[in-house]
């Protein structure tokens, strides 16, 4: 796996855990300049690189190692002895690996006799074998013809055999053999090592007993061989390895496949808690399907890989959750611990070579039944002096119902033999006739139909004995405070089975605390046991130890608190825990930390040297020959807060502004006591005494505003807490900056004409700063107004204002110290002028130029015709037209005047619609129009261009073309039958209905159109109207046509049945009357194919006809016929035609022959007209569609 070099030290090792190169660029597939080769490593081997510094690395498994080749071509790889490289490529990385090898003998024998691989040296990180010096060029024999190609030739794989040498444990260089180091490595090294026995042994490669093959027949290496490196000349014998290396991916997958074709097992012996299962080692395709047809039996393959299994186990049904329970190498195993009387599921996983297999089917069994297992102890439940009362559980049955337990005992004699002493179905037993205080032992054991079970664990129980004897006084052991430890002795004369009970009693007629007994305090004991209870011991008197006095009364406040010092004043506890109280302790806290300021006998002290508006925690304790009590409660004294002391002087912060300004101040350096909770600033002009508040607050900054500009103000500051105020600061004098000017006076405002006013105004006050600039704005609305003039006069006049409208003016002024407020806004309103002109005007539609009539005149129309449509003006010789009323400028608008050019103005009345009459058909009139008011007439509208309708067209005449007793096609005009939807020229056809009212049938631009769904024999009324852009013509007159009878209704085929050799029946349906008119019948007959003939004519539905040929063919058909009772009959179409066949000569043993002989006897009938007229309709049909294919395929394309 690395060069042979002089032995060396090995240099830093290569942590697998570094990110090697594992899907390089797209370099590595040899298309580039460089290649990318990745060297894996297995685990437990080494390999050893030098590096551009000439320093060696040694590399241990498992690691890819990435090595860059500049010209494109694979790095040569020197392998040691027992070793084989191989490039190997996947997603387009190219692979190196170093894969070890069986060792080879001379002879050409093969390497399945070779003993197994010596054991592992002690270091199998370094490397067993010498490498080649580093001033030694690569052998030639390792890779050929790679050498400034970027393609990889045919790769070598050398296999290195060993030199001659004695069967030791050193291999041909006097080094141990490099070996695997672990279990892995050794799986994988068998694995290879099968697969190469596979290909040299059965494959290509030499067998056993043929000779070595000539080293001439390998081209890819010279004929010489390095014999520093061991190397034989059996080089065919490489070459072929090599081949069949590269196909492992396929007998990795014909391997898998194999491994998930495992046999299902086979479950025998089953038993109570076992059972043992045997399977066959999977086969591969071929075998199985040799086996399967019984060609031959299946036999040990000695090349065969070496398989592993699997037994997993489920007891929750067949897809419930699988176990592992055994696994190995044999083809059998032995379940153990199974439940009795349980179904289970077992099925077997093989694998091999790194490779696990599917499951094969799961194998179903039950465990047998058995006997039960063994029960729990039994319990007791009550006890006498002369019995026990036993009570016990079932245990599991294992699949048989228990039937009888078997309680033992060994009669109270302790020897450890047993006697039975019940046997039954029951789980409880009396035990009876038993001595007092006695030890019994019993055990208990099941039966089922299986057997019985094993016994359970021996129990010892007793029985009761008589009333325990008086037992002695308690004895003191240890004292407390409040606690005492007593002691009392067993009962003289009870023994020792006997289970005693004690009731201690304690009497206490008074407190008992700290070793004073003020009345005393007595003890006794009594013992019990199931038969009753003893009488009392004698009485102990006992006393405890002294116990600590109890915590003080909280302290008290002896008058008010002062800001420097307070008065406390306790009471001492009211238990002294038995002994006096010898001293008191007060501790004052200010914080966290408590400090002892007094310690005395006395129960008042006087706490001084304290802070102003502070808060104080006060507690007391004391001390006695018990010990300390516990801390009093806690007092909370509060010392009254003094005013703060005076603030410093504010200051102004930022520059001045004209109404306001920033001040900031410091809080004071004393603050009494008490948090600074507000602070006071006054305000006064330098030139007046009084002052007033501007500020209160917690801050320490504030803004005075509302001040007048270019003034002197005077500031002060003072603090306050909760105990008052406290002096004022210094003054602060500081003067404001000039401000915007005051607010103007209203302007003036006066209308010199409808369009034009002039507005004028006085100057405010300037605030220190001359005005710079007035502004003033205009608008219709207080707030629409917008900007009109800036500049410096006191005047300005406004042009282009619309007459009798209101405006709204106001004005501003301006200084470099800003904007003035804005004026009140002041009302203009222009004087009226005569109406704006019109703006747009509109044509009428027809729908709108309806006439106008009396109310007399429109209700006698209503009561004529409800539905008739009102009349309208005719658009030929009117035109409607409508306007927008413009503005009357203040001024109503009284008429207006409509011109049309040549023709006499036209003067209406205040209306906005009006309609022309009198005009020329398909006339242009170019109209304007202008209003009028009380002050005169405004400006004319934009010129309008309109245009009269032609006249309506005149009703066509009606003509009925074609009819039938249910439709009528009617037809008017001289045009086609069809037009276009975009004639200017269409009709309205009506028809009149049983109501007398005229319904719609058609309107369009066709001059025909057929009325169906009609009654026979019936008259209908129609009109028509023609209609165009001009409007709609008159109605025509009003036209009838009748509908004929409807003729009867086509027969089906006549059945012909054969009465005789020369006569026969035909037969009919039969028609109902058509509204009272009979209906008669004409039958028809024809002889081969000469024309119909007439057999009958009347109203039967059958005929026998007579004097039949027997050797002609007759062909019958029938009509209906409607006898009508004021016209002519109307006859119906003839029925599909049937016929009757000539008879032919019967069999002597043959049936009578009918009308309809069998299929075999029946002649060939010739085709109906009918089947003529479809056969003859499809072969046209079949023509068209050829042609038009024939013109498609020829003529367009």
């Amino acid at each position: 796996m690395a060069d042979h070099s002089p032995p060396m030290e090995p240099g830093p090792i290569l942590s697998p855990e570094l990110p090697l190169l594992t899907s390089p660029p797209a370099m590595v597939n040899g298309d580039g300049p460089q290649q990318v080769i990745l060297v894996q490593v297995n685990p437990g081997e080494a390999f050893t690189i030098q590096r551009e510094d000439g320093q060696f690395q040694c590399i241990t498994g498992p690691a890819q190692v990435p090595m860059m080749s500049p010209n494109g071509s694979v790095p040569p790889i020197y392998v040691p002895p027992g070793y084989v490289s191989q490039i190997i490529e996947e997603n387009g990385v190219r692979r190196v690996l170093v894969l070890p090898q069986p060792e080879f003998h001379h002879g050409g024998h093969s390497p399945l006799h070779h003993p197994p691989p010596p054991p592992p040296p002690p270091h199998g990180h370094l490397p067993a074998f010498l490498a080649h010096p580093p001033m030694m060029p690569p052998p030639p024999h390792l890779y050929s013809g790679m050498a400034g190609s970027g393609e990889l030739s045919s790769p070598y794989i050398s296999q290195y055999h060993p030199a001659f040498s004695e069967p030791d444990s050193h291999g041909p260089h006097g080094r141990q053999q490099f070996v695997h180091r672990d279990e892995r490595t050794s799986k994988t090294y068998e694995r290879l090592q099968k697969k190469l026995q596979q290909r040299q042994g059965g494959g290509g490669g030499p067998n056993k007993d043929s000779p070595p093959s000539s080293p001439q027949k390998s081209r890819a290496t010279p004929p010489t061989a390095d014999a520093h490196n061991g190397l034989g000349g059996k080089e065919q014998e490489l070459a072929a390895a090599a081949d069949g290396s590269s196909k492992l991916d396929e007998k990795a997958r014909a391997l898998q496949e194999r491994l998930d074709n495992v046999n299902k097992p086979v479950v025998t012996d089953v038993q109570a808690r076992g059972a043992s299962l045997s399977w066959s080692a999977p086969l591969s395709p071929g075998h199985e399907s040799a086996e399967a047809e019984g060609l031959k039996e299946a036999e040990p393959n000695p090349s065969d890989p070496h398989f592993m299994y699997e037994v997993t186990v489920s007891y929750s049904g067949k897809d419930g959750k699988y176990k592992s329970a055994s696994s190995g190498s044999e083809s059998s195993a032995t379940l153990e611990d199974l439940r009795p009387a349980t179904d289970y599921h077992v099925r077997v996983q093989a694998a091999c070579e790194g490779l696990k297999g599917a499951a094969s089917e799961p194998a179903s069994f039950t465990t047998l039944s058995c006997e039960p297992d063994a029960p729990g102890p039994p319990k007791k439940v009550n006890g006498t002096k002369n019995s026990l009362s036993l009570q016990w559980k079932a245990p599991c049955d294992n699949g048989s119902k228990i039937q009888n337990y078997v309680l033992q005992w060994d009669e109270g004699k302790g020897t450890g033999v047993f006697e039975q002493c019940y046997y039954g179905p029951q789980k409880q037993y009396r035990v009876t006739k038993l001595s007092p205080a006695s030890r019994y032992s019993f055990r208990l054991a099941a039966k089922n139909d299986m057997g019985v079970s094993e016994y359970s664990e021996v129990v010892d129980l007793f029985t009761s004995c008589s009333v325990p004897a008086t037992p002695a006084s308690p004895e003191l052991l240890k004292a407390g405070v409040t606690w005492l430890s007593l002691q009392w002795q067993r009962p003289a004369g009870s023994p020792k089975e006997d289970d005693i009970g004690y009731v201690l009693e304690m009497e206490e007629d008074g407190s008992v605390r700290g070793g004073s007994i003020k009345n005393g305090l007595s003890a006794k004991v009594a013992a019990y046991n199931t038969e009753g209870k003893s009488n009392p011991s004698p009485v102990s008197e006992l006393t405890t130890t002294p116990d600590s006095p109890a915590c003080p009364a909280r302290p008290a406040l002896r008058g008010k608190a002062q800001p420097t010092s307070f008065r406390l004043a306790w009471d001492p506890p009211k238990d002294n825990g038995g002994s006096e109280i010898s001293s008191f302790v007060v501790e004052l806290s200010e914080g966290s930390s408590w400090q002892q300021v007094y310690s005395g006998s006395t129960t008042e002290h006087v706490c001084d040297a304290l802070k102003p508006g502070c808060s104080y925690q006060v507690r007391v304790y004391c001390n006695s020959e018990g010990g300390q009590s516990p801390m009093s409660e806690t007092l909370q004294v509060q010392t009254p807060a003094v005013p703060p002391g005076p603030c410093l002087p504010p200051r102004v912060v930022g520059k001045p502004k004209a109404r306001e300004l920033q001040l900031r101040w410091a809080p004071p350096q004393l603050d009494g006591g008490g948090a600074v909770c507000s602070y006071s600033v006054e305000v006064c002009l330098s030139q007046s005494e009084e002052s007033r508040e501007v500020y209160q607050g917690s801050e320490l900054d504030c803004t005075v505003s509302s001040l007048l500009p270019g003034r002197t103000y005077s500031f002060r500051v003072r603090a306050t807490n909760k105990a008052g105020y406290g002096p004022f600061s210094d003054c602060t004098e500081t003067n404001t900056g000039p401000g915007a000017p005051d607010c103007c006076c209203a302007p003036h405002t006066v209308c010199k004409s409808p369009t034009c006013a002039v507005v004028s105004w006085e100057a405010p006050p300037c605030n220190g700063a001359p005005v710079t600039e007035f502004r003033l704005e205009w608008g219709v609305a207080e707030g629409t107004m917008q900007m009109c003039y800036t500049g410096s006069a006191l005047s300005h006049e406004v042009k282009g204002l619309y007459p009798a409208t209101n405006y709204f003016c106001r004005v501003q002024a301006v200084n470099v110290a800003g904007v003035g407020p804005f004026s009140e806004a002041v009302l203009c309103q222009t004087p009226c002028s005569v109406p704006a002109a019109v703006s747009s005007v509109h044509a009428l539609r027809e729908s709108e130029m309806r006439l106008e009539r009396s109310t007399a005149e429109r209700d006698e129309e209503d009561e004529d015709d409800e539905d008739s449509p009102g009349l309208y003006y005719s658009p030929s010789t009117c035109l409607g037209l409508r306007w927008e009323a413009p503005c009357d400028h203040g001024s109503e608008i009284t008429a207006y005047l409509i011109d049309l050019g040549e023709r006499q103005p036209i003067i209406t009345g205040p209306v906005t619609k009006y309609i022309i009459q009198n005009l020329q058909p398909d006339t242009s009139y170019r109209v304007r129009i202008q209003a009028l008011n009380s002050l005169g007439a405004g400006p004319f509208s934009h010129t309008f261009k309109l245009k009269t309708k032609p006249l309506p067209p005149h009703p066509p005449r009606l003509e009925c073309t074609a009819f039938s007793h249910q439709t009528l096609r009617l037809k008017w005009g001289d045009g086609p039958g069809k037009a276009s939807s975009t004639d200017s020229l269409q009709y309205h056809l009506q028809m009149e209905d049983r109501s007398g009212r005229f319904i719609s049938l058609y309107k369009g631009p066709c001059h025909t159109h057929k009325v169906q769904r009609l009654t026979e024999s019936t008259s209908y009324t129609f009109r028509i109207q023609a209609f165009n852009e001009a409007g709609e013509g008159p109605f025509s007159n009003v036209y009838t046509f009748t509908t004929p009878r409807s003729p009867p209704a086509p027969l089906k085929a006549p059945k012909v049945e054969r009465g005789g050799d020369q006569s026969c029946e035909i037969s009919w349906e039969a028609l109902a009357p058509m509204k009272g008119d009979p209906v008669s019948y004409t039958l028809q007959y024809m002889t081969g194919n000469l024309e119909f003939k007439q057999l009958y004519k009347g109203s039967a539905s059958s005929y026998t006809m007579t004097g039949l040929q027997a050797s002609s063919e007759y062909r019958f058909r029938v009509c209906a016929h409607r006898q009508c009772q004021d016209a002519a009959e109307l006859a119906g179409p003839y029925s599909p035609t049937v016929s009757l066949h000539p008879q032919r000569p019967e069999a002597p043993a043959g049936p009578a022959v009918g009308s309809r002989p069998a299929d075999a006897q029946r002649p060939k009938r010739s085709l109906t007209d009918e089947q003529w007229a479809f056969l003859i309709l499809m072969l046209f049909g079949v023509i068209a569609i050829l042609i038009a294919f024939v013109i498609q395929y020829f003529v367009i394309k």
